[in-house]
């Protein structure tokens, strides 16, 4: 009986963290770039500072990083409370820590899109530019 218990207990945490990672709403870089441009949706680079060197952003993109939305939140807590009426698309190199931050801000309650990676939005033909970075 016991052992039937937790086996139902695993199953009922599994279903639900799938459920939760169905309910993120994957978008074509075009789309995303569409939504960005017309004003109803925001659109966020999840990759490191250094990453946002490297390779460019996506030209019109808000640079926050993945560590600072599972830290401090000293950069996300004020966009957040600016675009919390907006859809927030985020995107990575490869699509999973975008994937990543959004379901930890689904699960927050905000509307959020996963675009892919960096690869996809290229591949697209969508521009990058050198990110906006503030001095310390």
């Amino acid at each position: 009986m016991r052992r039937l218990f937790t086996l139902s207990s695993a199953f009922v945490v599994l279903f639900t963290f799938s459920a939760c990672a169905a309910d993120v709403p994957h978008l074509a870089p075009v789309e995303a770039a569409q939504r960005a441009a017309a004003g109803t949706a925001v659109l966020v680079d999840v990759r490191e500072p250094d990453e946002w060197v490297e390779t460019g952003v996506v030209v019109g993109a808000a640079t926050l990083a993945l560590s600072d939305l599972r830290g401090e939140r000293l950069a996300w807590a004020p966009f957040l409370k600016t675009h919390r009426e907006h859809e927030i698309i985020l995107y990575c190199r490869s699509g999973n820590r975008s994937g990543q931050a959004a379901r930890l801000l689904a699960a927050e309650g905000f509307r959020v899109a996963n675009a892919g990676g960096l690869r996809d939005w290229l591949a697209a033909g969508q521009k990058v530019a050198p990110p906006q970075l503030k001095s310390p």
